[in-house]
């Protein structure tokens, strides 16, 4: 995952200027466990959009800070997490603001023993992706937390935003069962197992320490932004010897988002290229084509829950259940796209 960020103190930000939504709507909760948004106008428009739908948005001080590249000090980005354990209801929603890095700075000193049984128990949705795979990935391999690869308080301050990304997030965390069609052809194949993963660069640097779930006939999900193929490769190959890879019913690949890059000394040497190493190596159905990623069109996908799925020519279909939702009778879906 290669990202590059300059570091710059914002403003406070504004109030919205729009009449707030009544009624009971759900608490969401910015957590920012790693790099900062770094465009004020971009915060603003999504709390304004967030609010308007209905939502009730805590800790936005949190998208005011800055230490070093990151959204504060490791205290205080950890203390996003801590201070949930004084709450006598968490929130139904608890959203990252952005990726980047630091969350990995995090993982050692987050209390799993107390915060995984609330998580468990209150049914909150952890949403997010990029660095925050880091500590969604720990959070599963220490208490078996499922969280939701979606979309960062930066998405929804998107201008304009995109309407897939937010109707799929909305749809994905009101409704208790849903079903993914993906219109790319696929060798055949089904299988089940329970849905997890992230972003690639991030998983595999977790190989080896306590914060990498040991799943066995999981459906592995993997995305990244920026990487040349043969560091993509690099990584798998990291996993596959690690033992990882051969211990999945299946791989599911994301969007990778290489910007057109091409090998220096093969310029036929591609993802497609990996993929089909990988294939070879593991034995087991890769998958392609799932529409999430560092891209603007993003869905949202439940991890650490079941799922079940059917590949073949006409295309992949997954079914997610089991995960927890949010109560829909308040909140205005349109408003995420004003």
């Amino acid at each position: 995952m290669v990202e590059n960020h300059d570091s710059t103190t914002l403003p406070p930000s504004s109030p919205s200027t729009l009449p707030p939504v009544t009624g009971a709507g759900s608490t969401l909760y910015l957590a920012a466990c790693s790099g900062f948004i770094n465009n004020s106008a971009q915060i603003d428009l999504a709390i304004e959009r967030l609010s308007q739908t209905g939502y009730s948005v805590q800790n936005i001080e949190a998208t005011q800070r800055r230490f070093q590249r990151f959204a504060g000090t490791d205290g205080q980005r950890l203390n996003d997490l801590h201070q949930l354990l004084e709450r006598e209801k968490l929130p139904e929603i608890i959203l990252a603001i952005r990726g980047g890095y630091g969350a990995a700075r995090l993982l050692p000193n987050i209390n799993y023993r107390k915060l995984c049984p609330m998580l468990k128990e209150s049914g909150s949705l952890l949403i997010g992706y990029s660095d925050f795979s880091a500590i969604q990935l720990a959070l599963l391999a220490q208490g078996q937390v499922g969280s939701f690869a979606g979309p960062m308080l930066g998405d929804f301050g998107a201008k304009p935003s995109s309407s897939f990304s937010m109707n799929e997030f909305f749809s994905v965390t009101t409704t208790p069962n849903r079903r993914l069609f993906v219109d790319v052809p696929q060798q055949p194949s089904r299988g089940e197992g329970i849905f997890w993963g992230g972003n690639l660069s991030v998983l595999s640097s977790l190989v080896g320490t306590p914060y990498l779930p040991a799943i066995k006939g999981g459906l592995l999900f993997l995305e990244d932004v920026g990487e040349a193929t043969y560091r993509i490769e690099r990584m798998l190959l990291q996993l596959h010897q690690a033992g990882i890879l051969k211990q999945q019913s299946a791989i599911l690949l994301g969007n990778f988002n290489m910007n057109g890059q091409q090998d220096s000394y093969d310029e036929f040497y591609n993802l497609d290229t990996v993929i089909n190493e990988i294939r070879y190596l593991t034995g087991i159905p890769v998958l392609t084509g799932i529409p999430f990623g560092h891209i603007r069109d993003k869905t949202t996908l439940p991890l650490g829950f079941p799922a079940q799925y059917q590949a073949g020519p006409e295309g992949l279909t997954l079914h997610f259940e089991g995960y927890p939702t949010v109560n829909a009778t308040h909140l205005q879906a349109e408003a995420l796209q004003m």
